[in-house]
């Protein structure tokens, strides 16, 4: 796979990882193909496409990489994000999110006159905002339509009140119903398999069945879109579903595995160095809260004996062993897997891409920051 879309910085081509200063993000290529592999496989055996998500990527290389992996389009969560993907010449792209207010709309607009953006919505007031800006630049944006699928967040529920919702959009001129989206989000974090393979089936049927609906009533409906990295391999063989987002699941972390059940291996880390060591029993090292989140799940150490905790501050990472050791000692490099990429990336101003050990390029992050 070619991830040269950007060369490395030329005098870290080739470096060891130890040639950078730490605290500082990694991503593995070889486990990231192989993940990407893994995903783009799962909707081809179900005959459906992969629009993965990038808000917990945020490197237009990493998304090229995606595409080059088997993905039809990508999502976004922000219309910033929209917008920098744009200008690195994606073209077919979801912002999974409702754009409301005339500052935004404009922005959509702008964009739509660059690529195909499509964008979620689930109310008459955010339809009619939509196409009169459009009409006014005489473009016309794809619609997607929110689905409650049961997470209680935005979205229409299924059924009736969307075949409504759609109806109105078709009647609409600067835009065009393209379509169903939906996360299926509560079912992701359910321990028993044969249980969230139920609720997950009982989920997808009640979009699917929506998009039915409004087939029968006349629309045509291009998209129907879920499936998140929690899901993902339950919902691609659903019927009826055109293409899932599954995006986080090419790094893979902590959360992922431990509480979605993600069977991936982890491309992300954290390179940080032990600054103390204050008692036999525990580890200092240079990143807290502000370099690798903990709010979904603390990141683990990755090759030191049984820990008794891991816990993070704003600048410092404590570490309390089980048992003694006098390793790693002060200027020690310690690597962690991220307890979750999705609020852990945006804290990086790059991130070094590796093979082996040895640096093949460094990424700059430009989603990062991209809150509106």
């Amino acid at each position: 796979m070619d991830t040269t879309t950007q060369p490395a910085v030329s005098h870290l081509a080739g470096a060891d990882k130890s040639a950078i200063d730490t605290p500082a993000l990694f991503v593995d290529l070889d486990i990231l193909e192989q993940n990407i592999a893994r995903i783009a496989g799962a909707c081809r055996k179900g005959g459906i496409n992969w629009r993965p998500h990038t808000k917990g990527i945020k490197v237009p290389q990493i998304a090229r990489m995606l595409i080059e992996g088997g993905a039809s389009g990508i999502t976004c969560a922000k219309l910033g994000e929209a917008e920098v993907m744009g200008a690195h010449g994606f073209s077919d792209i979801l912002i999974a999110n409702q754009i409301v207010g005339p500052q935004k709309i404009a922005r959509l607009v702008a964009l739509r006159r660059s690529c195909d953006v499509m964008v979620a919505v689930d109310s008459r007031e955010n339809v009619s905002a939509i196409a009169e800006a459009a009409r006014a630049a005489g473009v016309t944006i794809r619609l997607v339509i929110e689905v409650d699928m049961g997470m209680k967040r935005a979205g229409v529920a299924p059924g009736e009140a969307c075949v409504a919702l759609a109806q109105f959009i078709a009647k609409q001129n600067g835009v065009r119903f393209a379509g169903l989206m939906g996360w299926e989000g509560q079912t992701a974090g359910i321990v028993d398999a044969q249980e969230k393979t139920a609720a997950v089936i009982a989920a997808v049927k009640g979009i699917a069945e929506t998009a039915e609906m409004c087939r029968n009533a006349g629309l045509a409906v291009e998209i129907v879109s879920c499936g998140g990295t929690g899901t993902y391999w339950i919902t691609a063989a659903q019927p009826g579903i055109t293409e899932i987002q599954a995006g986080g699941g090419v790094f893979c972390d902590v959360h992922y595995a431990k509480d979605f059940a993600v069977e991936h291996p982890y491309a992300l880390t954290i390179m940080t160095t032990v600054t103390s060591r204050p008692t036999p029993n525990r580890i200092i090292c240079d990143a807290g809260k502000k370099t690798m989140s903990s709010d979904a799940s603390t990141p683990e150490p990755l090759g030191l004996p049984p820990i008794r905790t891991a816990r993070l501050s704003a600048e410092h990472a404590t570490i309390e062993l089980e048992s003694p050791s006098d390793t790693p000692r002060v200027g020690d490099r310690l690597e962690w897997v991220v307890g979750y990429s999705d609020t852990t990336v945006h804290l990086h101003e790059e991130i070094y891409a590796t093979r082996k050990g040895r640096i093949e390029a460094v990424w700059p992050i430009l989603g990062r920051g991209k809150i509106r």
